[in-house]
């Protein structure tokens, strides 16, 4: 099996579009979303519709269910919450809808799959060390979990010792008696300071996971941005990738 693995859209049509037709290359059998398909950028419906079409499991993002009322914006900063009530206003029903009947966790025999963590998934706490992976890897059934949310692609491995160790490679071979926590990185949001779209392929038979990146037409994704009224920083940013 190999699946397309791919989250945090954030309503950028231009990467979403890329990343999608990079993937035709690939013979996937499978795509599933982690979520935040909307916020921040000035495509929302154009995205749901995008990913309605291809994922056949997409997991709730933060601002996913923000857009629909399920999880509060007190945490969100000023530029993200602005983001959130735009996305209310230019969205219809259809995309409420689906927004609120993504679930927070994903799992088959292959892969478990989050937003942000498996421990407390509903707060959508951000795994950005050893501790808070362990807290998932205490959780987690499978030799591999996906998740997103803090938009830095990399890996956690777990050995038989409970030892965790981090990478930022871009290949990971699976092995025998290892639990590994994949991030995917950001379609729509790159933050390590690369502005590509990030997006993953994982190969059940070769157990090889890849993350891919692939170039867009930034400048058009921040134009539509500031022309819809949205913040200016939440289109410059994507220029730097961070």
């Amino acid at each position: 099996m190999r699946y397309g693995i791919f989250s945090d859209v954030h309503a950028n049509l231009e990467a979403l579009d890329a990343v999608l037709d990079d993937y035709k290359k690939e013979a996937i059998d499978e795509f599933l979303c982690g979520g935040d398909i909307v916020g921040y950028g000035a495509n929302p419906k154009e995205c749901v519709t995008r990913v309605k079409a291809i994922a056949r499991v997409t997991v709730a993002g933060n601002h996913d269910w923000a857009a629909v009322d399920l999880f509060p914006t007190t945490s969100f900063n000023p530029l993200a919450a602005q983001a959130v009530s735009w996305t209310r206003q230019n969205i219809d029903t259809a995309d409420e809808e689906y927004l609120k009947s993504l679930q927070l966790i994903f799992k088959n025999v292959d892969l478990t799959f989050a937003h942000g963590t498996l421990h407390n998934p509903e707060e959508f706490n951000y795994m950005m060390d050893g501790y808070a992976a362990s807290q998932t890897f205490d959780i987690l059934k499978r030799d591999i979990c996906f998740v997103g949310h803090s938009h830095l692609p990399g890996f956690f491995i777990q050995d038989k010792d409970k030892r965790i160790s981090y990478q930022e490679k871009d290949t990971l071979v699976i092995e025998k008696g290892k639990q590994y926590i994949v991030n995917v990185g950001s379609v729509g949001q790159p933050r390590d300071y690369n502005p590509d779209a990030a997006y993953c392929i994982y190969d059940t038979d070769k157990k090889k996971v890849q993350i891919k990146r692939i170039k867009y037409n930034i400048e058009t994704a921040r134009k539509k941005i500031i022309h819809a009224g949205l913040p200016k920083p939440l289109g410059d940013r994507l220029l730097l990738g961070r």
